[in-house]
């Protein structure tokens, strides 16, 4: 199978101590723990831990409105978004391979719209081909990102930035940090592919409510 049939990265959350974003597989196992701010039905993956001090921003409001939908119009994307959490061995939730194209909301960071960074998840590449975010890397700084609601209002926020980061090097702080303004991280894998098929990238995008 080509490795760019698989795209699932690694989360690890020590209870309130840190997150750790670690590896993909392009490999055609899926439906076992393992994840990225992702689904109980995923891929194992691997990548070396990292660990430090976290925040993870949750919402400042228990009855925010959930988001249900993005869309990304520079892109051509527009998804339903699941909610992810974690597994029992406290890794994050991803999206099973065969819901590739549907990107998800981790439910531990903040909701799109509120205090905080409120992240979203999805797939690259699965083993059923191209998925959701597989053209990220192609938005520009200013892209709006559309975030809908179940209550129906639809939130914009604007790209301030991008970065390709080693999973060895995850930027955890800065992507799960507690900060007092309203942002919106996108995560997917990137980048080449090491002896075992797994991506050692990640994309991050940054964004603000606009």
């Amino acid at each position: 199978m080509s490795r760019t049939h698989m795209s699932l990265w690694h989360v690890t959350l020590p209870v309130l101590a840190c997150l750790v974003l670690t590896g993909c597989s392009s490999d055609a196992t899926d439906g076992s723990s393992a994840a990225t701010p992702g689904s109980s039905t995923t891929a194992t993956v691997d990548a070396p831990e990292q660990t430090g001090s976290t925040g993870t921003g949750k919402s400042e409001d228990s009855a925010a409105a959930a988001p249900v939908r993005i869309s990304i119009p520079s892109l051509g994307i527009d998804s339903e978004l699941m909610r992810l959490g974690l597994n029992q061995d406290g890794t994050v939730e991803v999206p099973p391979a065969e819901k590739g194209m549907t990107a998800g909301w981790y439910t531990g960071g903040a909701t799109p719209g509120e205090r905080g960074a409120a992240v979203l998840i999805g797939h690259n590449n699965t083993r059923f081909g191209k998925a959701v975010f597989h053209d990220l890397k192609k938005i520009g700084k200013g892209a709006d990102i559309a975030v809908r609601n179940d209550r129906g209002a639809e939130l914009h926020f604007r790209v301030t930035a991008t970065e390709t980061v080693s999973k060895k090097a995850f930027p955890t702080e800065k992507v799960y940090g507690a900060t007092n303004t309203r942002t919106l991280r996108l995560i997917t894998c990137d980048g080449a592919f090491d002896d075992r098929g797994h991506p050692v990238d990640n994309l991050i995008v940054y964004a603000n409510r606009s």
